[in-house]
């Protein structure tokens, strides 16, 4: 997903009638990011009960109107911060009104301080390598703290410009120029696990994100090579039965391929869900891991 696609395809991951009364508040929310939510009031918008808007809603998207607003407040938060703006006009600009309502909510929403997500790893220096898989071209990253970065792309000129996008401020460096003595060996040793199935290698990891979107790529790694497991089954795991859209937007938002493995999770009725690297690869990653057991 992208900054691009609207909070309700987020949100829902479902097509909604165009003309719905819940896309209607949904727009109306969008609209007015900066105002104090009432059910009565949005309820008097499309002729319902507080109590039926409320449900009506949490069915059609599968959170509540306030948690919606949250959401679209956050991603507008974020926006505005990697534009770079100061934390403050971000604030604002976001719509929550005041400075103290986004640090009261930094530590459940953000996996890292606002300031230092704007920062777009400014003052850091990334290392990066391209090798080709038989899963196609893969570039990892790493920084001091380990990797923060494995993707599959079509070129190298489109992962590091899907690298710069992702740590727009970071010097950006190819591993020949010895910024990473171990990166080089990684890539290898990745590219044994994807190509000839040897083990997956043991890395460390620099991962970056909200808090929740951290929770739910700690546990994907608790997922045996060979297993599956279900969205529904994976927020059970969290603590967080019916947040199941939200543990699949985290999974779709996964920067770091394989060695994060969210393809390792699946729809409830057993088809293969989404995979930010295309269903190909996450049919082939499955069936390599079980023919390896």
């Amino acid at each position: 997903m992208t900054d691009s696609h609207s909070p309700t395809r987020e949100a829902s991951g479902t097509q909604a009638s165009a003309d719905g009364p819940m896309v209607t508040l949904a727009r109306h929310i969008e609209e007015n990011p900066d105002a104090t939510l009432k059910l009565a009031d949005l309820g008097e918008l499309v002729g319902m009960s507080a109590t039926r808007v409320q449900k009506a809603f949490k069915e059609t998207f599968g959170v509540t109107p306030k948690a919606y607003q949250d959401a679209l407040r956050q991603k507008n938060f974020r926006r505005a911060l990697r534009a770079g703006r100061t934390v403050t006009d971000a604030i604002y600009e976001a719509g929550y009104g005041s400075v103290s309502r986004v640090y009261g909510e930094a530590g459940r929403q953000f996996g890292m301080p606002p300031s230092r997500y704007r920062k777009g790893g400014e003052g850091e220096v990334i290392a990066f390598a391209c090798r080709q898989t038989s899963f196609g071209l893969l570039m990892m990253a790493t920084t001091d703290k380990g990797v923060c970065f494995a993707e599959f792309g079509d070129s190298e000129l489109a992962l590091i410009e899907r690298l710069q996008r992702e740590f727009p401020k970071a010097r950006l460096l190819p591993s020949g120029a010895g910024e990473s003595s171990d990166l080089d060996a990684w890539m290898a040793a990745l590219d044994e696990h994807l190509s000839r199935n040897r083990p997956r290698p043991e890395v460390p990891l620099d991962i970056r994100g909200t808090v929740f979107q951290t929770r739910v790529w700690k546990l994907l790694l608790s997922v045996r090579e060979g297993e599956v497991v279900s969205y529904t089954e994976l927020a059970r795991r969290l603590g967080e039965p019916k947040a199941v859209r939200a543990v699949a937007s985290a999974c779709g938002r996964n920067r770091i391929a394989v060695l994060i493995p969210c393809h390792r999770v699946l729809r409830s009725d057993g088809s293969l869900g989404g995979y930010r690297w295309g269903l190909d690869r996450k049919q082939r990653l499955l069936d390599q891991e079980s023919a390896g057991l």
